[in-house]
């Protein structure tokens, strides 16, 4: 008798700890969605950006003919409005100080004086653009890499040098001399480029890009570079 009791004790532990691993089993398979990765880079999204330039032209100052300086600093702003997260159209402004190189000419051919200076003189240069811009923002990434292009208007640089012809007494016309330089001209600019930005939270970046723009034939091209930050709403 008990023997059977044994025997019946005994096979009620292991139904019971067979039961009990099939609980804790069904627990093991039991799967948790995991949260989702943070997007930061959202659709239908306003920007404002607000940075630093340095502006270098692609000729020495003695070939350019509109910053005619070698270099300038400066800062900007520019607003976007991005489509679907990838496609953005905006405007942008810009301006720098250009410290401009003024040549001076004296020539007298019957006293055979030939004579060169350069006197140097700040002015500010800036300009005005549409732009489009195409970015790729890497899924759950703080990283979007991106492409630009634009089309506007460029001034206060162009001056040109203005010489005269002077007469000496029984000499004739026989001197030419520079008097002055002309006004500030306005010229068509187009902008091509590339940067990166960083999201530092999902409103405010980092952006860096470099620019290369064209105005008014090869002698007046020049290198953009901008780095400062972003906000986005």
């Amino acid at each position: 008798m008990k023997g059977l009791v044994l025997c019946l004790l005994g096979l009620g532990a292991i139904a019971s700890a067979a039961f009990a691993g099939t609980e804790y089993s069904g627990k093991e398979m039991k799967q948790v969605a995991p949260p989702p990765c943070p997007e930061w880079y959202a659709d239908n999204e306003f920007n404002v950006s607000l940075w630093g330039t340095y502006v270098f032209t692609g000729n020495n100052w003695q070939n350019d003919r509109y910053i005619e300086a070698d270099h300038a600093w400066g800062g900007g702003i520019d607003l976007k409005y991005f489509f679907h997260r990838y496609f953005g159209v905006g405007i942008e402004g810009w301006a720098v100080d250009a410290r401009q190189a003024r040549q001076n000419i004296f020539v007298d051919f019957s006293d055979g004086i030939f004579e060169n200076s350069v006197t140097h003189e700040s002015n500010a240069i800036g300009a005005v653009l549409g732009t489009l811009t195409l970015r790729y923002p890497f899924h759950c990434s703080r990283f979007s890499p991106y492409i630009f292009g634009g089309g506007g208007a460029i001034f206060g640089g162009g001056q040109k040098r203005i010489d005269e012809r002077f007469t000496e007494p029984g000499e004739g016309f026989d001197v030419i001399q520079t008097v002055g330089h002309t006004d500030s001209e306005t010229k068509a600019l187009g902008q091509v480029g590339g940067g990166l930005e960083i999201r530092l939270t999902p409103h405010i970046g980092w952006v860096s890009d470099f620019s290369w723009n064209f105005v008014d034939g090869s002698n007046n091209n020049f290198g953009m570079a901008r780095t400062g930050v972003n906000f986005a709403f």
